[in-house]
């Protein structure tokens, strides 16, 4: 019978749970895929590549709201059972409180574990693989990118400004800038042009203008009546380099191991092995590990602070002020979690010694429920 009323306890804070989580991801996930849409018909980018960026984006929230999502929902639960007076049924069946806190230990240890998964390993892969789509994907649609009057300059080296434009998608009073080198650049001036696409390449077709190039410290200016500014292997102003978040776990392992055992002429070609892996960015490395791997060390915390509410009956005078004071704990905990990331420096024992705070809020935590479902109780009897 016990297992039957701690299966039932489980499945409803499950269900809960993962309601809660899938309801509140999705609703972030549409506001932020909508955002997505913007930058991405700005930058002329094609339907397909918004649909894969935008779905590789679900993981990073997903994680980021487990450890907020799991608090209020466990929180919300035990409340309901205890106003309900459904925990009388754990304790008429001889349930001890002290078990209530170990299985949902237990219980927290598979969460942990997911969390670690997916902070890890799935996260990381997710967001490589969305700024890949990124990187590889041509700039397409490129006359919904151009806005009236502002210069465009979404594809690199190359500015764009069009006084008017038209339904048909003409524009008129063109100006171009073409970056050419480092101290080279092309200027053309049109009174019309319109996009094309000739034999699978963008070209922005331009009538009655003129070009002023500037080569090695000579002018040259040529008129037209008719010209064709070949836009050919674009690549957009957005950010295609692999960031810290970006790079696998195992990467940044062996880019701690490479920081700390190489001399300092060995270091100088890190950056070639690993993206981003330099003795400047070891801050950044050290914070991208406590996140993924410390920080849901804070979920069996987050799991257990919940049932501080069976300390209590609600009959208890104190009841409401121990209710208040689990959300606070609760609420400070998750805050606390993610704030300690700013404390991560470049060195490892003040490093270490952020590290095994969670450990020691988990003992805190277990002892105050020891001692008041086990030591506290054999005193009084």
């Amino acid at each position: 019978m016990k297992k039957i009323i701690f299966r039932k306890l489980l499945m409803d804070c499950m269900t809960f749970f993962i309601i809660a989580l899938v309801s509140a991801s999705v609703i972030i996930w549409v506001f932020q895929a909508v955002n997505f849409l913007d930058i991405m018909i700005e930058d002329g980018r094609d339907f397909l590549v918004y649909i894969k960026f935008s779905l590789l984006n679900f993981p990073k929230i997903f994680s980021k709201l487990l450890p907020f999502v799991l608090f209020f929902s466990l929180f919300y639960i035990t409340g309901r059972y205890e106003k309900n007076n459904e925990l009388m049924i754990f304790w008429n069946f001889g349930v001890n409180k002290i078990q209530i806190i170990n299985f949902f230990f237990k219980f927290s240890i598979i969460l942990l574990l997911i969390q670690i998964s997916l902070t890890a390993f799935v996260v990381p892969k997710s967001q490589e693989l969305a700024r890949s789509f990124l990187k590889e994907s041509k700039v397409n649609f490129l006359g919904n990118f151009i806005k009236k009057q502002k210069f465009n300059d979404t594809i690199k080296g190359v500015t764009i400004f069009s006084e008017r434009k038209d339904n048909e998608g003409n524009l008129y009073n063109l100006y171009l800038k073409k970056n050419i080198g480092v101290s080279n650049f092309q200027i053309t001036y049109a009174k019309k042009g319109k996009f094309k696409e000739i034999n699978n390449t963008p070209v922005l077709v331009l009538f009655d203008g003129e070009t002023i190039s500037k080569k090695d410290d000579e002018i040259t200016n040529i008129s037209f009546s008719k010209s064709d500014f070949i836009l050919k292997s674009l690549e957009s102003n957005t950010t295609t380099y692999a960031k810290t978040q970006e790079i696998s776990s195992l990467n940044l392992l062996r880019c701690i191991g490479i920081i700390y055992k190489l001399d300092f002429i060995e270091k100088k070609t890190i950056n070639k092995k690993i993206p981003n892996c330099s003795i400047q960015n070891i801050t950044n490395i050290f914070k991208e590990f406590y996140k993924r791997l410390i920080i849901p060390l804070y979920i069996p915390i987050l799991t257990l602070v919940p049932f501080m509410l069976i300390i209590l009956s609600k009959e208890n005078s104190n009841y409401l002020r121990l209710k208040i004071l689990t959300f606070l704990i609760g609420l400070i905990v998750i805050i606390f979690s993610e704030t300690t990331i700013r404390l991560i420096s470049d060195t490892i024992i003040p490093n270490f010694k952020i590290i095994i705070i969670p450990f020691c809020l988990f003992l805190i935590l277990y002892i105050t429920f020891f001692y008041n479902f086990i030591y506290f109780k054999k005193n009084k009897i």
